[in-house]
């Protein structure tokens, strides 16, 4: 069973401070749902293709990749900006 955490976001957008993002690759991606558990942020959803990051609240932890058994979260780093 997959548990969803619930969490009021509204006003705390945290995703533009991160140096690094995990990007889910699907190809190794076995639907288990260790990366929602795991997720502190609980910006991890299971959806119809599978599971989907909220990029605007992720912090970039890499806790989602770490847990991942099949080592489909990897971490990549975010642009410059500037």
């Amino acid at each position: 069973m997959i548990r969803r955490r619930t969490h009021n976001f509204a006003a705390k957008e945290t995703g533009s401070w991160r140096t690094e993002k995990p990007l889910i690759l699907s190809d190794r991606c076995i639907q288990c749902g260790i990366c929602i558990e795991y997720c502190p942020e609980g910006t991890i959803i299971r959806d119809d293709g599978g599971v989907e990051i909220d990029y605007r609240f992720c912090k970039g932890c890499g806790i989602c990749g770490a847990e991942c058994k099949s080592q489909a979260i990897e971490m990549v780093r975010e642009p410059d900006e500037g």
